[in-house]
């Protein structure tokens, strides 16, 4: 596993296999730096992911609520994935990861969109179980336990079940509202995933199903639709939505409304492709 093998680095000692490594063309990404903070002793049993990019300010908030959530209840770790930011952000994620319990930080030399930074996260995790979330703040980091929840009510069939929030009352402008519901309603009749918010960030799901499914810039909007087309299925769970408090949103309507179409006809016709064995 290759980031496995970047993780065993520090940033005081770069050379050798990490050297290597950054070299190396095979890497879709180039990785600029992989810092441990204080670490669980036990391996974790879930790892937080949370891609950001050019959120300076949000990450240590956010990193708190998520040990007030979970400290105590869950042997986890956190996986801060910088997708190539530009501002403060690097420098704040380097001091939490030597400062903050259990923290991690991969960094993208650029941004390779949301859905990369996902799976440079997943691909580090330690933990068995995946949750995401994003960076902005928006998400609710103690609403992981409903869906940590719902994972345990769920029993042996959790292994193959994505388990996503459903926002109630959404805390972003009327124009983002309407192209949402738009959005929904469209992806729904088409892929018929049975998902009512495939937008929101809060999700939990198997790491080793995370790494079967086809990889593309917008994964993390698909991901219900696909986690089905591999035989699962998707579970919708009430969480909450904050308003933003720092920092803008990386995505335009009119940019998202148009590379959507084209997602969404990728995705149609990967399930139209696809047959499973009975």
């Amino acid at each position: 596993d290759l980031f496995q093998l970047v993780d065993v680095a520090r940033p005081r000692a770069q050379g050798g296999i990490y050297a290597k490594l950054q070299r190396s063309p095979a890497l879709c990404l180039v990785l600029r730096g992989v810092y441990d903070g204080g670490m669980n002793a036990k391996a974790p049993e879930l790892s937080v992911v949370i891609p950001v990019r050019n959120e300076a300010g949000n990450a240590a908030p956010l990193a708190a609520e998520i040990h007030a959530a979970l400290a105590g209840q869950y042997v986890f770790e956190i996986i801060f994935v910088d997708d190539g930011s530009t501002d403060a952000t690097a420098a704040e994620l380097k001091a939490l990861a030597v400062t903050g319990p259990s923290v991690r930080v991969v960094r993208h030399s650029f941004s390779c969109g949301q859905s990369q930074a996902t799976i440079s996260g997943v691909a580090a995790a330690r933990g068995s179980w995946i949750a995401t979330l994003d960076g902005d703040g928006q998400n609710d980091p103690a609403d992981l336990r409903k869906l940590l929840g719902a994972r345990d009510k769920l029993g042996d069939a959790a292994r193959c079940t994505l388990f996503i929030g459903q926002r109630g009352r959404r805390r972003d402008g009327a124009l983002r509202l309407i192209a949402s519901r738009i959005a929904n309603g469209v992806r729904g009749a088409l892929l018929g995933d049975r998902t009512p918010d495939s937008g929101c960030g809060l999700k939990l799901i198997r790491r080793d199903l995370v790494l079967e499914l086809p990889r593309f810039n917008a994964l993390h909007r698909f991901m219900p639709a696909l986690v089905i087309r591999a035989g699962g299925q998707a579970v919708s769970v009430p969480v909450g939505h904050r308003p933003r408090v720092r920092g803008v949103s990386k995505y335009g309507i009119l940019q998202r409304g148009a590379v959507g179409v084209l997602d969404l006809l990728g995705v149609f016709w990967l399930l139209r492709r696809n047959t499973l064995p009975r």
